[in-house]
């Protein structure tokens, strides 16, 4: 068989948050087996997160500035090396630590879920005999896996690159550089495509040996596709296995119950989206195992034995043991990822104390879906941020918009012929003064000049977080993209904390009227059909009757289906959670209604 990397034994992973928060999390866990992603977005912040770390421990550092050639993949290599390095002496450190009380082995072992290697490690605990308790410590030893530290790419951040004004070849693009460093890494891990089917990205994997098997059938770099829905899936794994390349893994979050840019479906929830995997997985793993047979056999790479390993993992939402339980065992995943709590590990994650406090405190109003990306995707906000606090200030004088400092969501060309970022003060400008000249009512004036000023330059500010704790900019003004899970959280704590609360050993929940994330993910998506209905309303949206009808029935079909076993996924709580969803029911059948056309009807 094809060998994949050895698995540690967590059953969960630590998605990507931001560009900052997350930039070193492996420096900070990967030791006790806890897998963690990186995102590529930012090779500035890459950049000077390397020199940061390499002055912190006295390691060599030479700069790679702008000037150089290839300069963003080399700088995301750089990174990488280095951040793989530093885990292997980690991990060699850990092995060698004694087993007693505080140690990183006992840590390790201590951190691990109540089965398979956990038991070995309370064996070890009650054996009295020396001789046999030095042979089961030696054994625990062996069975030592560093996490995974893996990248993320938005593939659909695409800029072209010009130099002196000269556009660049596509392999200097943003994502493809940004694939090139992690592909030239010393790194054994995974890459994550989020964001969209971008098929010049795709295809440029088929440039790079480590996504192949060597000659002892071992992928090194494995392909992860984070993905809405089934449909999906098979459209981007097909696509990806006729040019040879096979996805490890599909990773589904949910569309809205998220942190960060949150995608919405039309309507399709995350249980329904689950169960479709569930019963359709051995038909996907069939269907793209006979294409990307095919094409490995015709490029000569086939040996007897091909891929046929294939996770499913799901993230967004989750806040309790119970629920995460309920998707290991009822959908058969093989992980899920935990990241908006992950926001009050200081110990984890780059966050600095102000805003952590801020987080701590943070109700329901103050986490918000908004439009304040440049890219014009929803974006969970804190409003208190001091981004958001610093965009609100420039409005306050006169001066809208920010200096486009780096450039990664530039998209606009409305009017110039090279992209422009939404968030730019030159862009807001030129925008602004449109507006003033378009026949529109009074409500849709004040609506559009709103959603105008509302874009804010994440792509500099989501890197604050890590360089305000750091030191590096002391004037940052960071933005976080916390999900609406924060809410619930409402304490500083640890990494062992959380994973102790991931595996049911103790509870961190603050809010005990937190709603089942599955009816907690449906309630936001009628808050967010209620916001495009009112768009709809006033003149200043593209969707149409279609949309919306198509929207409500598959809210009305996942409500049908939670119902229908809401003793499995409920438990105890089973009344209470039928009647919260039949009331939703009736939420969703009175919004539409109220409209002045008839919406929403089946034919």
């Amino acid at each position: 068989m094809v060998q994949f990397s050895s698995k540690s034994g967590h059953t969960f992973h630590i998605p990507v948050m931001g560009t900052g928060f997350t930039i070193d999390t492996p420096l900070k866990v990967a030791k006790f087996g806890i897998s963690s992603v990186i995102s590529l977005v930012d090779d500035l912040l890459i950049e000077q997160m390397r020199k940061f770390h390499c002055q912190r421990i006295g390691e060599p550092y030479n700069e790679i500035t702008e000037k150089d050639d290839d300069y963003r993949a080399n700088r995301i290599t750089a990174y990488l090396n280095f951040i793989d390095s530093q885990v292997k002496k980690q991990v060699r450190n850990l092995r060698n630590s004694p087993f007693e009380n505080g140690s990183e082995i006992s840590q390790y072992y201590e951190m691990l879920p109540e089965t398979g290697l956990k038991k070995l490690y309370y064996e070890m605990l009650d054996t009295k005999e020396i001789d046999k308790k030095l042979h089961i410590q030696e054994e625990l030893r062996d069975h030592v896996v560093p996490g995974s530290i893996d990248v993320n790419i938005m593939t659909k951040l695409d800029r072209d690159i010009y130099r002196n004004g000269v556009k660049q070849p596509p392999e200097f693009s943003d994502a493809l550089s940004a694939l090139r460093g992690f592909a030239q890494s010393t790194l054994d891990a995974s890459i994550i495509c989020s964001a969209g089917f971008n098929r010049r990205f795709y295809s440029y994997f088929a440039q790079f040996k480590d996504f192949y098997p060597d000659v002892d059938n071992y992928i090194k770099k494995k392909i992860i596709l984070k993905v809405s829905d089934f449909r999906s899936a098979v459209i981007q794994g097909k696509f990806l296995a006729q040019r040879g390349l096979w996805v490890s893994e599909f990773r589904i979050e949910s569309g809205l119950n998220c942190g960060g840019h949150a995608f919405a479906t039309n309507g399709f929830l995350v249980g329904p989206i689950l169960e479709e995997f569930k019963q359709r997985k051995l038909e996907l793993t069939e269907m793209l195992h006979s294409i990307y047979y095919k094409s490995i056999s015709a490029s000569g790479l086939t040996s007897v034995d091909t891929p046929r390993e294939m996770r499913i993992t799901m993230q967004g939402g989750i806040g309790t043991a119970a629920e995460n339980d309920l998707l290991h065992k009822h959908y058969n995943l093989d992980a899920t990822g935990w990241g908006t709590p992950f926001m009050l590990a200081p110990d984890v994650v780059n966050i600095d104390d102000a805003h952590l406090e801020k987080l701590i405190a943070a109700g329901e109003k103050d986490v918000f879906l908004s439009d304040s990306s440049p890219l014009g995707i929803s974006f969970w906000n804190l409003r208190n941020s001091a981004s958001e606090e610093n965009r609100r200030a420039n409005i306050h004088k006169g001066k809208p918009g920010s200096r486009c400092i780096k450039g990664y969501l530039v998209s606009d060309t409305e009017f110039t012929e090279l992209p422009i970022c939404r968030a730019s003060s030159a862009y807001q400008k030129l925008k602004l003064n449109t507006l003033q000249g378009e026949e529109l009512s009074n409500e849709q004036t004040m609506y559009l000049k709103t959603k105008v000023l509302e874009k804010s330059c994440i792509c500099h500010d989501l890197a604050g977080s890590a360089t305000l704790k750091n030191g590096i900019d002391t004037d940052a003004k960071p933005s976080i993209c916390c999900g609406p899970n924060i809410v619930n959280f409402s304490k500083v704590t640890s990494l062992q904390e959380l994973v102790d609360h991931i595996y049911g050993r103790i509870s961190l929940l603050t809010n005990a009227d937190r709603p089942h994330f599955f009816i907690r993910e449906l309630m936001i998506y009628i808050d967010y059909l209620r916001n495009e209905l009112e768009k709809f309303m006033m003149g200043v949206s593209d969707r149409n009757v279609e949309y919306f009808t198509e929207f409500k029935n598959n809210l009305l079909k996942g409500i049908d289906y939670y119902c229908d076993a809401a003793e499995k996924f409920f438990s105890d709580k089973k009344n209470q959670c039928v009647d919260q969803l039949m009331k939703l029911k009736e939420d969703i059948e009175q919004l539409c209604v109220q409209q002045p056309f008839e919406l929403c009807i089946e034919q």
